[in-house]
């Protein structure tokens, strides 16, 4: 993900199958040969890609220790930071068909008031269609719903738009606030990758999660076949005396 890929400390809406229809604006897509920029409008939001007028306003955003805490942005966060990412990063993001970031602003006075981002794991053309969905909000802006209500939107554009198959969340482990909107928009916890994040020079541990079509009751062109329950007798035994699995337990 672009090195703004952040994750939203947001409290969650409960999610829902009955979802208004999305509106969508582009000169292009998955099938065109390379991705034209796309803008969502939500509610209350448009969902359009950064431009080098946002530099101010992320460059305020990203001095939030919270952000610096939990993402990937730089510390200490310059105005150089926020200018190459608004004015280079982003669109050459979008060109290449690597990263889709979106500036989330409100749709009555344009305020930004977060980030929303949709990385490539692989190539969205090939079998594997896979991404992994990012995200950070302003600080003033946050328990609004206005990371959940973006969420949904570039879930639904991937799922629709892109032809997605498999979505995928992850942020260093202790983050509740971005696990519980990646909940509250669907996502299943999946486990803990040890060492997955290096931060500030540290490997860390991270939380990881994936939302299916099918969690959207929405259809997936290759056909899914789920492993099947492991069988009672094969389960870890657990001792009386310790009160502990004698396998090693896994976790979000």
């Amino acid at each position: 993900m672009s090195p703004h890929r952040v994750n939203a400390r947001e409290l969650p809406q409960v999610p829902s199958n009955s979802r208004k229809p999305l509106a969508v604006s582009d000169d292009g897509g998955a099938d065109s040969g390379r991705m034209e920029p796309v803008t969502l409008t939500t509610e209350r939001l448009v969902l359009r890609p950064f431009r080098p007028i946002d530099a101010d306003a992320v460059f305020a955003a990203c001095q939030d220790p919270d952000i610096q805490r939990w993402t990937t942005v730089p510390s200490p966060y310059e105005r150089a930071h926020a200018e190459d990412f608004t004015g280079r990063i982003c669109p050459e993001n979008w060109r290449d068909d690597v990263t889709y970031d979106f500036a989330v602003v409100t749709k009555s006075d344009g305020t930004l008031v977060g980030a929303m981002g949709l990385v490539r794991l692989a190539h969205l053309r090939t079998l594997r269609h896979q991404a992994e969905l990012g995200y950070w909000t302003v600080r003033e802006h946050r328990r609004r719903g206005y990371t959940d209500e973006a969420a949904r939107a570039v879930i639904e554009w991937a799922f629709t738009r892109l032809g997605v198959e498999r979505l995928e969340w992850s942020s260093e482990a202790g983050n509740e606030g971005s696990r519980a909107v990646a909940l509250g928009v669907g996502f299943r916890m999946e486990g803990t990758d040890r060492a997955r994040i290096v931060h500030q020079g540290t490997r860390r541990d991270a939380w990881r999660g994936a939302l299916l079509p099918s969690d959207w009751g929405l259809p997936s062109t290759t056909p899914y076949l789920p492993s099947k329950a492991p069988e009672t007798s094969n389960a870890p035994q657990v001792s009386e005396a310790s009160g502990r699995a004698s396998t090693a337990p896994s976790a979000v």
